[in-house]
């Protein structure tokens, strides 16, 4: 029988405690498991390692000459452990990404930051703009990834479907329609002055295309490039606005814009993330898509992930979960 790993850290701890009843408590075993452990050891090699003294055992001459020997087998094994267990669970890479603005400026940083506290040798680069630049840097190939709110019209794209969330009306809370707790299409779209995004925005896409029946009644006053731009001017009281609900979440807590719910039109959307049909997914990169898959767990009421503890929180429970599945 050849000698074991085992054996040799069973011997060392009982060469560094000197006695059967500490080297068992230190390896978490039973008493006669080091016994049985040591004589078996000894009988391979030959002869004794120990000299016992009542219930002290200390080391002989074969003893003093095998401890180094055995550290330095151990210590082996442990770091060929390591660097192999590094190798299958640390990723490397570079992933560059590109975001529309709603998820871009106010999901995808969170994210982002809690995928490299797992993946630290990861680079995760990330440029903003809007759908329709998006899906031609995707095509282009300077994007490896796009997540995008608006529709993609190239048939050389893969589009996933990530979540859903809602597009509600905005209004500064000196706006008469702050006393209200939804926006009624039919009845409040009359005299309201809109603040839209800029034309290739998909929340402005979105927005005509669910307003379609009601585009002659929008009296657009201000077109901005930018979410913030648009709370900014619904905040001085220029007009409304129509923005995703995930990127509203401070302000509505503080008080400074209400959130209306609309009534009369569905404006919830389907969010994508995009990425060439002829891509090579590297491993980095799957594991970062598998990772903001969590995002698909969010049920329609959670809206407010711009906020990083409430991210964080859907996070944990996914991992809780992933853990007990």
């Amino acid at each position: 029988m050849s000698i074991t790993l085992r054996q040799l850290e069973i011997f060392i701890a009982v060469a560094e405690t000197a006695q059967v009843t500490k080297a068992s408590k230190k390896l978490f075993v039973t008493q006669s498991a080091v016994s049985m452990a040591l004589a078996e050891l000894e009988n391979q090699l030959g002869g004794s390692l120990f000299d016992r003294h009542g219930r002290s055992l200390l080391l002989n001459t074969r003893g003093r000459y095998l401890l180094p020997l055995a550290k330095d087998i151990t210590a082996q094994v442990s770091s060929i452990e390591t660097i192999m267990s590094e190798r299958n669970d640390t990723l490397v890479g570079q992933i560059n990404v590109v975001a529309s603005s709603a998820l871009g400026n106010y999901i995808l940083p969170y994210l982002i930051g809690a995928f490299k506290k797992a993946h630290p040798k990861v680079m995760i680069n990330m440029l903003v703009y809007n759908t329709k630049i998006a899906e031609s840097m995707v095509l282009e190939g300077s994007c490896d990834i796009g997540f995008v709110e608006g529709e993609i019209g190239s048939r050389e794209i893969l589009i996933r479907p990530w979540f859903k969330d809602e597009l509600v009306v905005l209004a500064a809370p000196s706006d008469p329609l702050a006393n209200n707790e939804v926006f009624d299409v039919a009845e409040d779209m009359k005299n309201s002055r809109w603040i839209m995004r800029e034309s290739g925005s998909g929340t402005a896409a979105i927005f005509r295309s669910k307003m379609k029946d009601y585009l002659d009644e929008v009296n657009i006053v201000m077109e901005m490039g930018h979410p913030e731009a648009v709370k900014r001017a619904v905040e001085s009281g220029v007009g409304i606005a129509c923005l995703s609900a995930l990127t509203i979440c401070r302000e509505v807590e503080n008080g400074w814009l209400k959130s209306l719910k609309v009534v009369g039109v569905d404006m919830k959307r389907q969010l994508y993330v995009i990425s060439r049909k002829d891509m090579q997914m590297s491993d980095a990169l799957a594991e970062f898509l598998a990772f903001c898959d969590v995002m698909s767990s969010c049920d329609e009421e959670n809206v407010c992930l711009s906020s990083p503890w409430k991210l964080q929180s859907l996070l944990a429970r996914h991992s809780g979960g992933k853990k007990r599945g």
